[in-house]
């Protein structure tokens, strides 16, 4: 008996050739998900960033904008020296955190000791402190009834001790440097992580001292990351309103605070959101800088 392959037609005498396997079904026009437009999504964010920040910040311009404003507030004494006092603390606390925190980077990374794993992942738990929380510690330890202060009036017998510099400038200045410290360790320890030993060991075989390995080895790595870090806390010395608050430094006056002073103290809302509106200029320079330097260095 004759088989008949699949997919084979058989002839018909009578009314020709007819298939033997069913009709192909026929295929519906199929049509996928309707995709919504990118721009839809921005949408949410782009009215939370409106109202929560665009918004105030526009009223703020817009008060900075009274007549004669601009004029009376850069003109003043006070807002020089402000500007002044904002600008060297920056700077000199950026420059303390760089030196100090390229000295704990090197120890941790590279000199092993017990317990060094332990300090490293401490730095991560530290950068979420609040700043005025090492400043309390720091009046714990140095303050006019500190510490410090009690320990030399029980010995000496003095009604007060020696330690009064936490109101200074330098008070100021010790407490940014012992808070924005870790912020440029971070990257650090980051980059040298990723850093080959094996330059360390030949530079070492080679009869490399130590400090000429640091200097010619460690250092042009840790360059970028010492840049995008210290651009950081510059940024960030430069906002800083809780420390210069909390030390009761009553004879420093910074931008930040001088917007306090002038809003809060004087209700002079006009001239706050002058030096306002110059505090956020600055910042913003100074975080594209920031913006360029970690992009030059990989961050």
């Amino acid at each position: 008996m004759a088989t008949r392959a699949p997919g084979l037609v058989e002839q018909h005498p009578a009314t020709g050739v007819v298939p033997t396997g069913s009709a192909p079904a026929e295929r519906l026009p199929t049509t996928g998900p309707r995709t919504i437009p990118t721009w839809v999504w921005a949408l949410p964010p782009v009215a939370v960033l409106a109202v929560v920040f665009l918004y105030p910040l526009a009223l703020v311009v817009q008060e900075s904008l009274a007549p004669g404003a601009y004029a009376d507030v850069l003109a003043s004494a006070s807002f020089r020296e402000a500007l002044l006092t904002t600008v060297w603390l920056a700077v000199a606390s950026t420059a303390g955190c760089l030196v100090l925190g390229f000295v704990l980077a090197v120890v941790i990374a590279f000199v092993p000791f017990p317990g060094g794993k332990a300090v490293s992942k401490f730095i991560d738990v530290f950068l979420s402190f609040p700043s005025f929380l090492i400043t309390l510690a720091l009046l714990f330890l140095y303050g006019t009834v500190g510490m410090a202060n009690g320990l030399w009036t029980d010995v000496t017998g003095d009604t007060t001790g020696p330690f009064q510099f936490l109101t200074t400038p330098w008070g100021v200045l010790l407490a940014e440097i012992t808070y924005f410290t870790p912020f440029v360790m971070r990257p650090l320890l980051a980059a040298f992580s990723q850093m080959e030993t094996a330059q360390l060991e030949v530079a070492s075989s080679l009869g490399a001292r130590p400090l000429r390995i640091v200097r010619q080895v460690i250092l042009p790595e840790a360059l970028p990351a010492l840049a995008a870090g210290g651009s950081l806390v510059l940024v960030m010395c430069l906002n800083e309103f809780g420390i210069v608050l909390f030390t009761g430094a009553k004879g420093v006056t910074t931008l930040p605070m001088l917007v306090y002073g002038k809003a809060i103290l004087e209700s002079d809302y006009a001239a706050a959101c002058v030096v306002a509106v110059v505090n956020v200029a600055l910042s913003v320079g100074l975080y594209v800088l920031y913006r360029g330097v970690s992009r030059r260095a990989g961050a």
